[in-house]
């Protein structure tokens, strides 16, 4: 500092270098860098580990190494649900109406990116295509369902075969179809096909389903209806994440979802070296990988949506309508319209300060 300037000025300068120099430390706390992150292993984030669009985006932040974590050889839906709370991946994918379940449940998470609405091929009722008296929806009529409680497997055909006026059994009343709840993918299907059980939902292009059925072995007998709750509203896919890690790291998840985008994008625009990709890092066959990405009822490259409110509406919808149909879980779990509100995080959509949408 200049020793010419009288000594109250030089006092001044030294409070003012500082508190800046507070402000500078201050900054840089709240621009922690995370030097790693684990994320789910699925068709899209092998394609941007592999094209290096993972690398891109998250080295812009310091994040240095992305890990990608297979579900485990229990393949039990939901689990991921638990590694998020666990902290060991940061972010997981669930469909809008497990995600709210998880919330009803305790989860201390929030919605950072949704889907748009659903379609009639992401979840159909499926039954042996061997199986002569299982044609359509109206003929499970006192048969055996079975599928996995929190997850569109029971959402999606709960509302398909109340469309037909054969309610599923309840905890609380029986219905018309005997209910089995069943939470793994492969273990329902076998089902189907021993007879145990005569139909079952599944996603038709998810992993442990894809093969299954490309084998000819199911056919589908019903869907949702097109102008229902399940397509627009509880079909929808998320990502979420605690809210303690969303709060600490935002560009983290600002660096994720933009890699998604990207991914997306090209993938769509690569359908057969991204094929390849996936067979080669989820141990699929090349067949299964290419319709895990061309099927109309593929999730993984699907656009979002941008606006928040309609986020929040859809979960707000499809609550009042599944509780009025007897769903045990949100019925005494509800969330309030402020919760809903809180639990998806506007900072990422349309106008948000961490949005990828322009």
């Amino acid at each position: 500092m200049n020793p010419r300037l009288p000594s109250r000025l030089r006092g001044l300068c030294a409070v003012a270098i500082a508190v800046l120099g507070l402000h500078g430390a201050m900054s840089a706390a709240a621009a922690e860098t995370l030097p790693s992150i684990n994320l789910q292993l699925s068709p899209w984030t092998v394609v941007a580990r592999s094209k290096g669009i993972f690398k891109e985006e998250f080295d812009k932040i310091g994040t240095k190494e992305v890990n990608l974590i297979a579900s485990g050889g229990a393949d039990l839906i939901g689990a991921e649900t638990a590694a998020v709370n666990k902290g060991a991946i940061a972010i997981a994918q669930r469909m809008i109406y497990p995600a709210t379940v998880h919330r009803a449940n305790g989860l201390d998470g929030v919605i950072i990116w949704a889907s748009e609405p659903s379609n009639r091929y992401r979840a159909p009722v499926i039954a042996r295509a061997s199986n002569e008296q299982i044609n359509k929806l109206a003929d499970l009529d006192g048969k055996k369902f079975g599928s996995s409680r929190i997850s569109c497997y029971w959402s999606a055909p709960t509302e398909a075969l109340q469309s037909v006026g054969l309610p599923l059994d309840s905890r609380g009343k029986q219905g018309r179809v005997r209910y089995e709840s069943i939470d793994n993918v492969s273990v329902a299907l076998s089902a189907v096909l021993s007879g145990a059980t005569d139909a079952t939902t599944v996603h038709l292009a998810a992993g442990n389903a894809a093969g299954a059925w490309l084998s000819g072995k199911f056919k589908v007998v019903g869907h949702p209806p097109d102008d229902g709750v399940y397509i627009n509203h509880a079909g929808r896919i998320t990502y979420f994440a605690r809210r303690e890690f969303v709060n600490k790291y935002p560009e983290v998840v600002k660096a994720f979802l933009a890699s998604r985008e990207r991914t997306m994008a090209w993938t769509l625009d690569n359908v057969d070296e991204a094929s390849k990709i996936v067979a080669k890092e989820t141990r699929v066959p090349l067949e299964v990988a290419k319709f895990q990405i061309t099927h109309l009822g593929q999730w993984e490259f699907t656009q979002g949506e941008p606006n928040a409110d309609r986020t929040r509406n859809a979960i707000k919808t499809f609550q009042s309508w599944y509780i009025a149909q007897g769903d045990d879980v949100l019925s005494e779990r509800k969330l309030t319209d402020a919760q809903i509100d809180a639990f998806v995080d506007a900072r990422f959509f349309v106008g948000g300060k961490y949005s990828i949408y322009r």
